[in-house]
């Protein structure tokens, strides 16, 4: 029997781990082929290449993001080849199976919920080995009437066979993100989200979970990411794994892990901020909402201050870079209140802050209460809302126009210090500066186009020159100094039209030859001769005392930006003042 396990990945940098416990139950007796594909490929092709490896049996696991595609790539399959048994697996089918069967039906077989055994059991019955009566957890249409069998028991995880060690796998460890579980299940009950309907935490053995990370270091992975819903539920657990990773880890490697920070000890804290090597943990933090009536009516049980506290002792750590996530439209909180969510978490300057928006999935316990808090949304993968009882789809287009200035200019970190001057100097909140450049960038439509650094920059630069209240020069000033502090090299084009000519230019160089204290001590002892600097250094004028900017504050004060490159590990930053302009 030709069996293939398929998927359709967000990115071809994402792998498939359900797919791999499939194949990793189903071997000795069956040996299923494992061939991933994005969501970016056309359906044709996904189709064609199906095809003509002649399948009796194709498995796809379905999620959100790719059940659309997933459904066209099912159809278009059973019409080149009625007779492939196609079955569907994973969370997006787990729930209303019998509307799915119904609907699409190309589908022949779903297996419900956790999946390894019941999909070894349903190959047995397809091999003629066993009655369909006898595979749990499938869900099928026969005689026109739908069946689900009752569920299997949960598998004891400590005896499950390794989903790592594919040979054919090997070669692409190193260019793509593994997806590692040392546990399954969830101790909480968020209504939102589909974790919360398993009840209890199951693990892994330990010792064999070591074994596979060595292996996967050593054959090159350098992105492992575990998918546990609450990595640090056990304490006691945590710390060994964690200890474990700081002995073994290999260099270059980085381990992302889902944590509740409201659960974690300061000593844990103290322990991985003095032995973990800075870069090799990632923590992604759901926050969700600060809204405590929001929370208590989606069953978040969520200490905000410990939360808090937590973040800011790893922050201050500065070893572990921290993504953390808010959902807008949870119920009774409104745009006021989300406003204040987003200003209460951003004032932990986490190095990542997701917004994103809710999605009423299938079989969470919020969709099934939708008509109660007045949810209107489309019964269409991903289910995001359109809007609720307290928010409307206005307020929910004005936060989404949030959404991609927030990823652009501070999860990507290109201009920090500007934003941090903006927020202190110019908006009462993060959030109001967000969303009032949100707003201007959509109104341009700078959302469907792409962008280079430095249109990132002219593009905020238009923005803050219709304001009110702000001092252009400097503002322009501190952007100049973010810009060329991220630079490697001269730049040739910056975002400025070049305010100094070559004839002005080589005055500057040349008094900079003949003293180079003009441009401060440290300057000086870098000894550059007159061709190094022409060759690595940039010289604009600025409007702030780049020293004292450097030490945190602002002092309004002409003069000029000297930035050398290559002879520092990061641009060297000097400030010139003094020079007339009668001198140049």
């Amino acid at each position: 029997m030709n069996i293939i396990l398929t998927t359709l990945n967000a990115k071809f940098i994402h792998t498939n781990l359900a797919l791999r416990c499939l194949k990793a139950y189903a071997e000795p007796e069956y040996h299923p082929s494992i061939i991933e594909y994005t969501i970016k490929d056309p359906t044709f092709i996904i189709v064609s290449d199906l095809y003509q490896k002649k399948p009796n049996v194709v498995g796809f696991s379905c999620y959100i993001w790719n059940i659309e595609e997933t459904i066209k790539v099912i159809k278009m399959l059973k019409t080149v080849d009625p007779s492939v048994v196609v079955v569907l697996g994973g969370p997006e089918v787990s729930y209303d199976t019998n509307l799915w069967l119904r609907q699409i039906k190309e589908i022949d077989y779903i297996v419900v919920g956790e999946g390894e055994q019941s999909f070894k059991d349903l190959l047995d019955f397809l091999s003629q080995k066993r009655m369909i009566n006898e595979v749990p957890g499938l869900a099928y249409v026969q005689d026109d009437k739908f069946i689900l069998n009752p569920l299997p028991p949960k598998l004891d995880l400590r005896l499950s066979p390794s989903p790592y060690r594919f040979d054919e796998d090997i070669p692409d460890l190193p260019k793509r993100i593994v997806y590692v579980e040392t546990s399954r299940g969830c101790p909480f009950s968020c209504q939102f989200c589909l974790s919360s309907i398993e009840v209890g935490v199951r693990y892994f053995n330990r010792d064999k979970v070591k074994e596979d990370i060595r292996f996967l270091m050593n054959n090159g992975s350098k992105i492992i990411k575990f998918v546990d819903r609450t990595f640090n539920i056990s304490r006691s657990y945590a710390m060994e794994m964690f200890q474990f990773l700081i002995d073994e880890h290999q260099p270059g490697v980085v381990f992302q892990f889902e944590i509740t920070a409201d659960i974690m000890r300061p000593e844990v804290i103290q322990f991985l901020n003095e032995n973990a090597p800075a870069g090799l943990f990632r923590f992604e933090i759901g926050v969700q909402s600060t809204n405590d009536l929001t929370n208590e009516l989606v069953q978040r049980r969520q200490n905000f201050e410990k939360l808090k506290r937590t973040v800011t002792m790893v922050k201050s750590g500065g070893k572990i870079d921290q993504h953390l996530d808010l959902i807008a439209g949870l119920p009774e909180e409104d745009y006021s209140s989300f406003r204040n969510t987003f200003n209460e978490v951003f004032e932990m300057r986490p190095e990542e802050l997701q917004l994103g928006f809710l999605k009423l999935l299938r079989g969470t316990g919020l969709r099934v209460e939708a008509e109660k808090y007045g949810y209107v949304y489309v019964d269409q993968a991903p289910y995001e809302i359109f809007s609720n009882n307290v928010l409307n789809f206005d307020d929910i287009l004005r936060i989404k126009q949030v959404e991609d200035v927030l990823e652009k200019y501070w999860n990507a970190h290109r201009m920090d210090s500007t934003l941090e001057y903006l927020f202190e100097h110019v908006f009462e909140t993060p959030f109001d500066f967000f969303q009032q450049f949100g707003t201007f960038w959509e109104e341009r439509n700078w959302s469907k186009i792409g962008h280079q650094l430095e249109d990132l920059y002219t593009r905020l630069y238009a923005f803050l020159e219709g304001l009110e209240n702000i001092s252009l020069p400097t503002i322009r000033s501190v952007m100049k100094i973010d810009y060329l502090s991220k630079q490697k090299f001269q730049p040739r084009k910056p975002w400025w039209n070049n305010d100094l000519n070559k004839e002005e230019q080589s005055k500057m160089y040349k008094l900079l030859v003949e003293d180079p204290t003009l441009a401060g001590e440290s300057f000086s002892t870098l000894q550059l001769n007159e061709r190094e600097l022409y060759k690595q250094t940039f010289i604009t004028p600025i409007s702030i005392n780049v020293d004292a900017f450097m030490q945190g504050f602002i002092e309004e004060k002409e003069g000029y930006l000297l930035t050398t490159f290559g002879k520092t590990e990061t641009p060297h930053l000097s400030f010139i003042d003094g020079i007339t302009a009668s001198q140049i």
